[in-house]
């Protein structure tokens, strides 16, 4: 079973009338994949359509040509998204070959899948009888072969990126942790007091060891990784789960990165920033007195588990932080977006540029100033409110002081402070110049040209960088 489509061609597979073609059509615009309908490849090659084919030589070689046609498009190295005929999954051969990529099942009532293919020329919808008689045969095949489930751009998006979102999921801890071998719980300590005996029961007897960590950035250090990796017991079979907000994540995910030179892990993160941004994509790392994040590991977890019941505890404050993300995403995005929208807006750029080499860098709109932010007030100024600066700093400096004055309102509407005191500019102008994202002498900003339209790796004069910084202060 593929846990997620990272390197991995995404394979649609359903019955006649399931909108595979233009749900695939839509996923691979969202991962800027190449997409292919099998259906209409055959068609394309042999210069006849699919009814002709069936009508001329009939089904069992038309399945033939199908299983060729299905070998050679996940020959192909660049991974793509691939929408199956539905009785493409019939095939031993092609069984067997999907399951080595991400199989995305698109459901479908069989009474709507009748409506959609009833006189459609489909050779295999003559019938309501026998459609229905092969709805039934099918299912099983399709259930057998898929990774996943989902009819929506959305969904497909969190699904290949490993992201499982379900009210009451960590009631499932157990079973959505991926395999069957012992797990360790990492959580800080006001997470382990409200929710560490619920996932400890949904763990079970899986549960091997239970860490607890200090709460927020303090957990974030050299010393607190390795009491992690003096404490821990797992086997290259366990699973690390890290249990709590985003600082949380960070370190147990980086933890697991280090340990055993890599074991899996699970993130489950219980606050708005980690549900719409932090835990996605597989970023870990701590700090160190030089700066924010400096050490750290791509390590891209087996599963995140989001359930928005966890939110429910959240103080209003650290629920302000998640806002900010979410503000930031709709820039990104240039649309509204909910929770749900922003993490699959994340996890399907994520799954673009797993390691940060290209369009991932816009979601760093913002954060070259947040970061300095945070360093220079010592930590005492929460991230998410240190992002709602950073992007007005950006948008200061992208020269949009319409749209700025717009996303202040937004922030504003959500309770974010809008200035910082106590903070010297010069201190936040040296921390912004420390950024893990420099090159040689130069931080690339992100800049934005419109909502929707933003383009990473500018560089801004000192000058300006400290008037942005000034104005923030003031």
């Amino acid at each position: 079973m593929a846990l997620n489509a990272l390197g991995r061609h995404i394979v649609l597979v359903g019955f006649m009338g399931s909108g595979k073609t233009s749900l695939g059509r839509q996923v691979a615009e969202r991962l800027e994949r190449p997409f292919l309908d099998l259906d209409a490849a055959i068609e394309e090659r042999a210069g006849k359509t699919i009814g002709e084919l069936f009508a001329e030589r009939g089904e069992q070689e038309f399945r033939r040509i199908e299983e060729h046609a299905v070998r050679v498009a996940l020959a192909g190295s660049d991974p793509a998204v691939l929408a199956l005929g539905g009785g493409a999954v019939t095939s031993a051969e092609t069984r067997q070959r999907v399951a080595e990529h991400f199989v995305i099942l698109v459901d479908v009532d069989v009474d709507l899948a009748w409506r959609r293919a009833r006189g459609s020329g489909r050779p295999l919808a003559q019938d309501e009888g026998e459609f229905r008689r092969l709805y039934a045969e099918r299912r099983p095949l399709y259930r057998e072969v898929g990774d996943a489930v989902a009819n929506d751009p959305e969904s497909a998006a969190l699904a290949a990126a490993g992201v499982h979102w379900e009210r009451g999921g960590v009631d499932r801890l157990g079973e959505l942790v991926p395999g069957d071998g012992p797990a360790a719980l990492v959580a800080d300590a006001n997470v382990m007091g409200i929710y560490g005996a619920r996932a400890q029961e949904a763990l079970g007897t899986r549960l091997q060891t239970a860490h607890e960590l200090p709460a927020g950035e303090e957990a974030k250090h050299s010393a607190v990784v390795a009491r992690i990796w003096s404490e821990l017991r797992l086997d290259r079979g366990g699973t690390v789960v890290a249990f709590g907000g985003g600082c949380t994540t960070d370190v147990a995910g980086f933890a697991a990165a280090t340990y055993l030179r890599g074991v899996p892990w699970v993130a489950v993160p219980t606050t708005l920033v980690g549900q719409v941004d932090a835990a996605i994509g597989g970023k870990t790392g701590i700090d160190i007195p030089g700066g924010k994040n400096l050490v750290g590991a791509f390590h891209w977890p087996a599963r995140v588990v989001l359930d928005e019941t966890l939110l429910e505890t959240l103080p209003e404050r650290e629920r302000r932080q998640g806002r900010a993300e979410l503000v930031k995403t709709q820039l990104l995005a240039g649309s509204e977006l909910d929770a749900r929208g922003a993490a699959a807006f994340k996890s399907a750029l994520c799954l673009r540029d797993p390691r940060d080499h290209g369009p991932r860098q816009h979601l760093n709109l913002g954060h070259t100033f947040a970061h300095a932010l945070e360093a220079a007030a010592d930590f005492d100024l929460p991230h998410g409110e240190a992002v709602a600066l950073g992007l007005l700093a950006a948008l200061r400096l992208s020269g949009q002081d319409g749209l700025r004055d717009a996303v202040a309102e937004l922030l504003a509407g959500a309770g974010l402070p809008l200035t910082v005191g106590d903070v010297d500019a010069t201190e936040v102008a040296r921390a912004t110049r420390m950024d893990k994202k420099r090159l040689a002498e130069r931080v690339p900003f992100v800049l934005v040209e419109a909502p929707g339209r933003v383009t990473p790796g500018h560089g801004v004069e000192d000058h300006d960088l400290l008037l942005a910084v000034q104005e923030l202060l003031a």
